[in-house]
């Protein structure tokens, strides 16, 4: 017994140092990793501070020898950034509001609602997700067409209204998080639907809905095929369809790209910074379980 006893406790500290070991090369990987994600980053910000003679050095300096603001002032100067940031921003935001909308609502039904066919529409919502958008685009550019949006917002937001990944998470969330004896609770004191579904629901979604709203912001802000059919003017392109601009059929402008995709960097990182708490949280308690 003692002879067991002290084996364990020699056994301890050897799979403790192991553990530390195998810890250690973990971190080290993962920080290898992290530095091969964040270096294109590091490189777009400092692209944008180099001279055109600098941008085409070999090998490439991290930090600008002789930093110049040429590339933003020409930038801004030259193209209207300023505006197809605007247009993305008012796109991606109520894009975003669409989305988290429709969501909660449908989500918030199909969790809690029995009625028949839901869980057939519910499995025709899950198989949208499946279809990539090339195979209804045109369809939808041709409704778009015969509404008259074509090269307006709501041409684009047409497009982007609707999440069905939204919807199952805001489900799964509401079936695993949000007990029916409350909402019956509610219903016995004589709540309305709408009041249960606006004063409980919503806050207990806070969450989830504020991942959704981060995921779908950043769908929008991204988003390049959709906007490149839709738009046909300088005034109405957004962010991605602009930034292709500055690449033609035999050259690429790489210092003014870098000034402009860095500028274009700032409502995203800003955006993230201000929803991180709500993202990091609706990650962590929406559980994809039923």
């Amino acid at each position: 017994m003692s002879d067991r006893s002290l084996s364990a406790t020699e056994a301890g500290p050897r799979a403790t140092a192991g553990e530390r070991i195998l810890n250690g090369v973990i971190d080290v990987i993962l920080i290898i990793f992290c530095i091969l994600m964040l270096l294109p980053l590091v490189f777009l910000v400092s692209n944008a501070f180099k001279s055109p003679q600098e941008l085409l050095q070999w090998p490439p300096t991290i930090i600008p020898r002789d930093a110049t603001l040429e590339n933003i002032t020409s930038v801004l100067a030259e193209t209207p950034l300023l505006r197809w940031i605007g247009n993305t921003f008012l796109f991606a935001v109520l894009s975003t509001i669409a989305i988290v909308t429709t969501s909660a609502v449908s989500g918030y039904v199909l969790g809690k609602f029995r009625f028949p066919g839901v869980h057939i529409i519910f499995g025709m919502i899950l198989a949208t997700a499946i279809i990539p958008f090339e195979v209804y685009m045109i369809p939808l550019y041709l409704g778009v067409q015969q509404l008259g949006l074509l090269n307006s917002l709501w041409g684009l937001l047409i497009g982007y209204l609707v999440m069905s990944f939204g919807i199952f998470l805001i489900r799964q969330y509401v079936i695993a998080s949000i007990p029916d004896e409350l909402i019956e609770a509610a219903r016995i004191d004589g709540a309305s639907e709408s009041w249960i579904f606006l004063r409980i629901v919503v806050p207990l979604m806070r969450g989830p809905l504020g991942t959704l709203a981060v995921l779908a912001f950043f769908q929008s802000w991204t988003a390049f095929t959709w906007p490149m059919i839709i738009t046909a003017t300088k005034e109405s392109y957004t962010l991605e369809v602009g930034l292709a601009l500055f690449q033609t059929g035999f050259t690429v402008d790489l210092g003014r790209l870098s000034a402009a995709a860095a500028l274009a960097l700032l409502p995203s990182i800003l955006f993230f910074a201000f929803m991180r708490r709500n993202f990091v949280q609706g990650v962590a308690s929406s559980g994809l379980k039923e």
